[in-house]
């Protein structure tokens, strides 16, 4: 029996909030779907379809130094209201999913609500749970709401500011979906439980051998468009080689790519990476529009898990369209500049930023990782599509910057370095990155060519 979670401000929303609670019953009638309604807002609503309110959230959660009671939260700012009742609910939604009580969760609201639920669903929740979101904002940039999880969103078209045609009929959508969500997640954690008790079965009466499900090795691959042959060669070497062996996940390195790739690895949910297209560093440095932040490149290292490491995609740094590009870079000429698309201009690092992108590659290899762990294969012939010879990114300089720089930094350091006189999209090269994973997971003794 699916439990859906609805979050939102009573005091504010409650008649949108009530029609969208029956809509879910409505469409979840057939599985018995039960909705929790949490109260998020700041005045106390008394209605017997609110589970539980502002009040119950700071009874139970709050600590000593926090306001005790409900009328605690009248002389609050927004700004400190919206951050209180998201850190409790967050508390209460760990709660609800560690027992196994919850199934999906839908917020509706505008950008304060949003702003609310949103750090909810991504701290409190795992990848694959099901999460949705209907949004005044949600026609907007969505990125520091969804990040790197994910989190579904709906425009609500029309102010979430009393029932209307449109808004019923956007609200009754967005029931269906987390009800149908909701339902699948549902039935995939009853199959999983059954699975587990099928293996307790079989391994009471002793025949957990060749019958056992054996749990496939799970590598994620960073991508960008200027390197998708390597990746689409490496991914299907592994999957061929190794059927049911080794299960792929490619992240598109756009920045929340590489973050969530990362989320999953701290989660747990990866055992190994090939980090063919660590392009976020540039971004990160230079003010790109695709930064994956600080910690990028951190958790497989913390983590301990093998990890092959590439320069895919270094050689620029992504802005929007043209005129998005700064100024600094765009005067005299004196810097290259590529139109990728309509809506992405790219930049060539200079021998200075690949120096530093060198340096910080270096530094994140170092914070205590296994050494015999992780790798770093450097393909010489060109970091992307954009930069072998002839294209419009070539520049040695920069290149051999950049070598150089992980060669010093990483020296003593017994991390294995590769120069690959190939560049990444060989086909050779990408197959011999993929035996080299294969052989730091154990599977192959070969030496690649």
């Amino acid at each position: 029996m699916p439990t859906i979670v609805l979050l939102g401000t009573c005091d504010t929303k409650l008649s949108e909030l009530l029609y969208l609670r029956s809509q879910i019953l409505l469409h979840g009638a057939a599985s018995d779907t039960t909705v929790l309604l949490i109260d998020v807002g700041r005045q106390p609503v008394s209605h017997p379809s609110i589970t539980f309110g502002p009040s119950d959230l700071l009874s139970s959660y709050a600590k000593p130094s926090d306001p005790k009671d409900i009328r605690s939260l009248q002389s609050l700012p927004r700004n400190l209201l919206v951050e209180l009742m998201s850190w409790l609910c967050t508390l209460h939604i760990q709660t609800l999913f560690s027992s196994q009580q919850i199934h999906g969760i839908i917020s509706l609201g505008g950008s304060n609500a949003t702003s609310l639920a949103a750090p909810v669903m991504r701290n409190a929740l795992p990848i694959g749970f099901p999460k949705m979101m209907v949004s005044t904002v949600a026609s907007g940039d969505t990125g520091p709401y969804v990040g790197e999880t994910d989190i579904t969103m709906m425009y609500s078209v029309v102010d979430v500011a009393g029932l209307n045609e449109v808004l019923r009929g956007v609200l009754g959508n967005a029931a269906g979906a987390v009800v149908g969500m909701a339902g699948a997640y549902e039935r995939r954690m009853r199959e999983k439980e059954r699975e587990r008790e099928r293996e307790k079965e079989r391994a009471g009466s002793g025949k957990e051998g060749n019958e056992e499900k054996k749990k496939k090795v799970r590598v994620g691959i960073t991508m960008f468009g200027v390197t998708t042959p390597s990746v689409d060669a490496i991914r299907q070497y592994l999957e061929s080689k190794y059927p049911g062996v080794i299960e792929t996940m490619v992240f598109h390195a756009t920045g929340h790519g590489g973050k969530a790739m990362e989320r999953l690895v701290r989660a747990g949910e990866l055992d190994a990476v090939i980090d063919l297209t660590t392009t976020e560093l540039a971004d990160e440095l230079v003010g790109g529009v695709m930064s994956a932040g600080p910690d990028r490149m951190r958790a497989a290292v913390e983590k301990g898990i093998p990890y092959v490491v590439s320069l895919g995609a270094l050689d620029m740094v992504n802005f929007g369209p043209p005129g998005t590009v700064p100024e600094k870079f765009r005067k005299d000429g004196e810097r290259k500049l590529y139109e990728h698309n309509p809506t992405v201009t790219l930049l060539r690092t200079s021998v200075e930023e690949c120096k530093e992108i060198g340096r910080r590659i270096c530094g994140k290899l170092l914070e205590g990782g296994d050494a015999s762990k992780i790798q770093v294969w450097i393909p010489k012939g060109g970091l992307s599509m954009l930069s072998v010879s002839g294209a419009p990114f070539e520049d040695r300089d920069a290149d051999e910057a950049l070598f150089g720089t992980i060669h010093e930094g990483l020296k003593g350091s017994k991390i294995l370095i590769k120069d690959d006189e190939r560049d990444v999209n060989d086909k050779g090269f990408a197959h011999d990155v993929a035996e080299a994973m294969a052989r730091l997971l154990g599977l192959s003794s070969g030496q690649g060519s």
